[in-house]
């Protein structure tokens, strides 16, 4: 049973594992965070200290919370040491093979009623959970970067998990102050399959000269998007960015419409990874000049309605095929990535037969699979109706 009292353990104490940690230690717990690496250890200790600090310094925690935190968080180099924990959270490398061993090798040092989590933002979970010996107490508990700061944790179960597992982890991540949704064992689950086209069709508009980088991003914000979908693959990195991009096209067997992008292939391959090499899509080097959007307001139009009708394309989706509940596919995406509205409720308000015709229009125009239009967008557009 998992409550106030309960261990919690995160194997992986890069920035993800850390967050995590925090977030757990921040609610009380005592939280064990296992790495192999010393000096990775040492630097998640200082990094957490130093993040403290500067919370108490803004006086957003007090001085006495922070001493709390840092009392619940136990830094170890052993797996053994993680016995006594009731949950653990592996926050490592997106490598199925890498997880399948940690869990393989976590099973064996936990006591039988603990539960083991993935935080894998798009590998299956019933896979992980087959190096184990009893999967159904397996299932991947998705946090968003930085997990201090993000709202949303996605929670998948595998094929075996028991569902009182799910209540209990369901509950647990909400007293933690998180909002959770309960996504199927799918590629992507719901925020990473969702949001590709506000990637992958900026850059299809980008790579056919429709529109300047620079364009696309102004179309998106003025729309209320917090960032163009070019600054943020830049903020993310393409070598987490166009990774995900590929694994999901990958594991839904070479679907078209997840296709990446050669262009973002080959900033990734020229290792112009974005901000954090100083060049991406953008150069973010000292005096660099920043490209100006075009004042085109139907251009930005066209780009704003192509995107929106392909993101709302996949929601439709991923409802239809029973995913997610429409409420959590919007939640996961106001939430998670910050959109402005969720998708399906903007589907109601721009009009589902207004959907249906610019996605038919990209169809008939291209002759592309990568834009059949949603069964269900389909099924509510000669019905008449709408998602809510």
């Amino acid at each position: 049973m998992l409550n106030s009292k309960s261990h919690i353990g995160v194997i992986g104490s890069g920035a993800m594992g850390s967050g995590i940690a925090q977030v757990a230690a921040t609610a009380g717990h005592k939280v064990f965070v296992y790495d192999n690496n010393e000096t990775a250890l040492k630097k998640a200790g200082l990094a957490l200290e130093t993040s403290l600090a500067k919370l108490i310094e803004k006086q957003k925690l007090s001085a006495e919370a922070g001493k709390s935190i840092l009392g619940n968080t136990i830094f170890v180099n052993a797996i053994g040491q993680l016995a006594s924990c009731d949950l653990v959270i592996e926050a490592v490398v997106e490598n199925l093979e890498v997880k399948k061993s940690i869990f393989a090798e976590l099973e064996n040092s936990l006591g039988s009623h603990a539960l083991l989590a993935s935080n894998t933002s798009s590998l299956s979970i019933t896979s992980i959970a087959s190096a184990c010996k009893n999967p159904d107490r397996v299932l991947g508990i998705h946090f968003f970067n930085p997990a201090t700061l993000m709202q949303l944790v996605e929670i998948i179960p595998g094929l075996a998990t028991k569902p009182e597992h799910i209540a209990l982890v369901k509950a647990i991540i909400t007293a933690w102050g998180k909002t959770t949704v309960v996504a199927k064992d799918t590629p992507g689950f719901i925020v990473n399959r969702v949001a590709r086209p506000f990637y992958s069709e900026a850059l299809r508009i980008y790579e056919e000269g429709i529109a300047d980088m620079a364009t696309i991003d102004a179309a998106m914000k003025e729309q209320g998007f917090k960032m163009g979908p070019f600054e943020l693959m830049d903020l993310i990195g393409h070598d987490v960015n166009y990774v995900v991009t590929e694994t999901v096209w990958t594991q839904f067997y070479y679907d078209p419409k997840f296709k990446p992008a050669l262009s973002q292939k080959r900033l990734l391959e020229g290792g112009f990874l974005g901000r954090k090499s100083g060049r991406g899509f953008y150069d973010y080097s000292p005096n660099a000049p920043h490209p100006e959007a075009k004042n085109d307001p139907v251009l930005k139009q066209s780009v704003f309605q192509r995107i929106l009708a392909m993101l709302i394309n996949e929601a439709a989706d991923t409802l239809y095929l029973q995913i997610a509940s429409k409420e959590d596919i919007d939640l996961a995406m106001t939430k998670g990535v910050n959109y402005p509205k969720g998708l399906l409720k903007w589907a109601d308000e721009w009009g589902v037969d207004k959907v249906y015709a610019e996605l038919e229009r990209l169809r008939n125009f291209y002759e592309e699979d990568r834009y059949r239009v949603c069964p269900l967008l389909k099924t509510l557009k000669n019905s008449n109706k709408s998602f809510y």
